[in-house]
């Protein structure tokens, strides 16, 4: 489902962005609590849900589909996780780059950024979107994860990245997967394989990159850069950390699978596998992927925009 898939760059925080130095977290990836007159336009736009570009509206048919995936997927449990890797990201970067001056504005603000409402309400309408002209792709994807082995497995993905929000865990997460590595055995074939049917580094790393350049870009916004950083100028920082972050993604989405996944036995992450490889498996890697990109990116650029705000002390 959208664990491994969503992976690194909705890791909503945890090393995020260009500050806070690497990509570890950047899955996901990807809040704040400031209500009516204080939201400004900068954290605004991580509240509005994918535009629709004047296209069509979408069936209820399409609606409904989606509805069912985003059950089937327990989609309300994973923005809870992740808007608590928001609100934790969100005292990094305070830490990071204006140690104790944050205060109650900081918070608030980086609470509204990740507005688990507003993250479920934009993610949904990515998918229906993703889905209006072919709404008949979304039912053998909600039939494989409402099965037996569908469930089980959206479960351990959950619950993997629910104990990661433990520091102790995720160390020990990265020492188990050097004990596999160290046996280079059939099971860490399986997870490779998994890996790459998912294409899950690749795109892992394209979103880091994306929600980097969106952090870079906010900050533009924000004034922090005033006129020593141009486009091109972000675009090579952005890139120049690409290995690191190639790095960071790498290590990270191998120790989260081999931990969700420690409870299904070679059989069953073999048939997961296999589903990845039918179409309906590609179709729901590809969407949410989109859909996750489309949801955090712009939560990048807001933060980037909030962050240069408050180094500068204007209100946010």
């Amino acid at each position: 489902m959208g664990w491994a898939r969503a992976g690194v760059w909705a890791r909503a925080g945890r090393g995020t962005g260009p500050v806070a130095g690497g990509a570890g977290m950047l899955a996901l990836v990807l809040g704040l609590a400031v209500a009516g007159p204080s939201l400004t336009p900068a954290v605004a736009v991580a509240q509005e849900a994918p535009a629709t570009g004047g296209a069509q509206a979408p069936s209820e048919a399409v609606e409904r589909e989606v509805d069912a995936l985003l059950a089937a997927i327990r989609i309300d449990d994973t923005i809870a996780i992740l808007r608590e890797e928001g609100l934790e990201y969100g005292q990094t970067l305070e830490d990071d780059m204006f140690p104790g001056a944050g205060g109650a504005s900081w918070g608030a603000t980086v609470a509204l950024i990740y507005d688990g409402a507003r993250m479920r309400a934009a993610f949904r309408a990515a998918l229906v979107e993703d889905f209006a002209a072919d709404p008949a792709a979304v039912a053998p994807i909600t039939e494989f994860f409402a099965s037996d082995l569908g469930r089980k497995v959206v479960d351990l993905e959950i619950e993997g990245r629910r104990s990661l929000l433990d520091d102790a865990v995720e160390e020990a997460s990265k020492a188990a997967l050097e004990d596999l590595r160290a046996v280079d055995g059939p099971r860490l074939d399986l997870l490779e394989r998994f890996v790459t049917v998912n294409d899950l580094v690749e795109s892992n790393v394209s979103g880091a990159l994306n929600a980097n350049l969106a952090f870079y870009r906010g900050m533009q916004r924000g004034g922090a850069f005033g006129d020593k950083m141009t486009e091109e100028q972000m675009l090579s920082d952005v890139w120049g950390q690409e290995p690191e972050i190639r790095q960071s993604t790498e290590d990270w989405v191998y120790s989260y699978l081999n931990l969700a996944y420690g409870p299904l036995s070679d059989a069953e992450l073999g048939a997961y596998a296999d589903f990845s490889e039918t179409a309906a498996g590609q179709r729901v890697n590809r969407a949410l992927f989109g859909a996750f990109d489309r949801v955090f990116t712009p939560i990048s650029e807001a933060l980037g925009v909030a962050v240069a705000r408050q180094m500068q002390g204007q209100d946010i």
